[in-house]
Parts: C-alpha cells; structure tokens; sequence
C-alpha cells in the first residue's frame, strides 16, 4: 500500500476520480441531472474516461485502491447526514415502514432474480440498492460478498450493472410519482412517505418530495433515512447469509463478516447527533462523504467491461423494476391508511 501511494499511477487515479466527482456534483446542480444524482453521473464520467484508454490503464492500479478504501471512507463520512433525534422523532410507524420496505424489497427483488437466471451476487447487489439506498447501497453490499482474484472483474461487472439498474429505475419511478401526485390526493405528508418509502436514491427522493412543498420534502428525507439507517444491519446479515449460503472454506466461516466501517457509520450518525459540531462543519462532512463516494464510483466506471451491460442486466432489471412496482404500490396504501 505504501509503494502504490508513493507512485505517480496513484496521483494520476486520484486525479482522474476527482475530476469525476467533481464535476458529477457540479453537473448534478442542473434541474434535469438533479433527479440522476452526482454519485451516477461520477460513475457515467468515469466510464467515459475509458476512451482515453492508454491512461486509464495507467491509472489502474490506484483505480483498485480508490474504489475499495474511499468507498468505506465515504460510506462512514454519509453518517453525518443521519440525526437519530429526527429519526426518532419521526415515530415507530416510519421505522417500521423502513424495516418492511427494506426487507421485503430485498427477498422479493431477490427472489425474483433468481428466478430469471440471474448470478446470485447480481441479485443481491440490485435487490439491496433497490431496498435501501441505490448506488451506496449496492458499494456498501459487495464489500460482504467475497470473490476471488479470478472473480474480480465479474464481481466489478455486478456493481456497474446494480447501480445502473436502480439508477434508471430511481429516475423513471421519480418521473411517475410526480405524474401520480395530483390523482392520488395525498396530504404533503403522505406524498413525503410515498416518495421516501418507495424510491432508490437519497437524490429521488429529494426530488419528488420537494413537489409537495417543505414538509412534503423533510417528510421524504427523514423516511429515506429510515432505509439508510438500515444498511450497517442489512451488511451485516447479508454477508452472514452469503457466507453459509455458499459454505465457504473454514478460513472464511471463522472471520465473521463484520463491515467494520459500517460500524464508523453508526459511530458518525451518533456524533452528528449529540456533538455540538455545528451545521456549516456537518455540510461540510457530508460533501465530504459524497465527494469520496464519487470518487469511488468514477474508479468503478474506469473499471467496467462495456460488453457485459447489455448481455447481462435486462434479467436483473426486470426483476429489480417488478419489485419496484409492487414496492410502489405498498408504500401508496400504508401512507393512505396510516399516515
């Protein structure tokens, strides 16, 4: 690790990353990229980046090293964004809501995934970012399911593919609740669960929230937190599940998968809460946490084997998108009859 932070390939990966990131933030400010979300366009630019193919190969070995440990160091930094008192105070329906949501569109996404075909970590990948939270979820996922040297590049192939489903199918289902909003009549606290409840990324919800006026919009934000708040637990049994699931060598069954920044997660969210770091310094760390997310995605996309996308992702995509029309529909009935 030393030896590759000291050379030049690293410097180069750092760079290319946070052109990337930045640039993907800067782009995500325009009312149409909005609904996409920086962390996706960082991943579009990195895969762009591969037309200029002699220095991405340059870059590779920092590439590797970028979207591994900035990915975790984003991750734990996203905890800023997470008040437990705002969560708290959001009521046990809301938790509730989020633990039915995020189990149950992970088995069903699962489930149905399986069904068509799909490889197992594919399906666990898309099935977790369409249950918790997109792309964070999906890069918080894989680091729980252990691949070998030889499986890398699939493994790579499964990310790219996972977040681009719940990236198209977030801004599709962003599109049809704002076309659902005036035919459903729901009071903007109701439209706020509906699109926090139901929606991919932190950026769609946000977006269609924000069409039901404020509280509307901070009914959203605090019910996608809800999923958020889920994904240290969700890592944790999912890895578990994998690893008996696939009876993995004895070496492997005694190293519990525990997802140690998963744990810096928790430990940000409790400091953002009950420290008195101020609001300018927790803006701050959560820009942080996507500008390194970013950076991680946009190594992700430098990284990606172009012919695999279309052969491989129409099974997982209709999996993911049925399951996101049933979790659509649940979510409408549970903010009507009990919000």
């Amino acid at each position: 690790m030393l030896v590759l932070l000291k050379s030049g390939r690293f410097y180069l990966a750092v760079a290319l990353t946070l052109f990337c990131s930045l640039l993907g933030s800067f782009l995500a400010g325009f009312p149409y990229l909005q609904v996409i979300g920086a962390l996706v366009l960082a991943l579009v630019l990195g895969m762009i980046l591969q037309v200029f193919q002699p220095v991405v190969q340059q870059a590779q070995a920092g590439i590797g090293f970028i979207s591994n440990k900035f990915l975790r160091l984003g991750i734990i930094l996203l905890g800023f964004k997470l008040n437990l008192i705002d969560l708290a105070q959001a009521g046990v329906k809301t938790i509730l809501l989020a633990i039915f949501v995020v189990s149950g569109t992970i088995t069903l996404t699962y489930k149905l995934a399986r069904k068509l075909g799909v490889s197992q970590r594919l399906a666990i990948l898309a099935a977790s970012g369409t249950g918790i939270c997109g792309a964070a979820a999906v890069m918080g996922i894989s680091p729980q399911l252990p691949a070998t040297s030889a499986q890398a590049e699939q493994k790579r192939e499964d990310e790219v593919l996972a977040v681009a489903i719940v990236a198209i199918l977030g801004t599709v289902f962003t599109l049809i609740e704002l076309g659902l909003k005036p035919l459903l009549h729901m009071t903007p606290q109701q439209f706020g669960i509906m699109t926090g409840g139901s929606l991919h990324e932190i950026a769609h919800a946000v977006a269609a929230g924000s069409a039901g006026g404020p509280v509307s919009l901070d009914t959203a934000i605090i019910t996608k937190l809800s999923r958020v708040l889920l994904l240290a637990p969700a890592a944790l049994i999912i890895g578990i599940w994998y690893q008996r699931k696939n009876q993995l060598d004895n070496a492997a069954a005694r190293k519990l998968p525990i997802p140690w920044f998963m744990g810096g997660f928790i430990l940000a969210s409790i400091c953002g809460t009950f420290l008195p770091l101020g609001a300018a310094v927790l803006a701050t760390l959560v820009k942080l946490a996507y500008l390194f997310l970013g950076m991680a995605m946009a190594a992700l996309g430098m990284s990606v084997n172009f012919r695999v996308i279309g052969q491989r992702g129409g099974k997982a995509f209709l999996a993911a998108g049925t399951a996101s029309c049933v979790l659509l529909l649940f979510v409408i009935v549970v903010s009507k009859a009990f919000f």
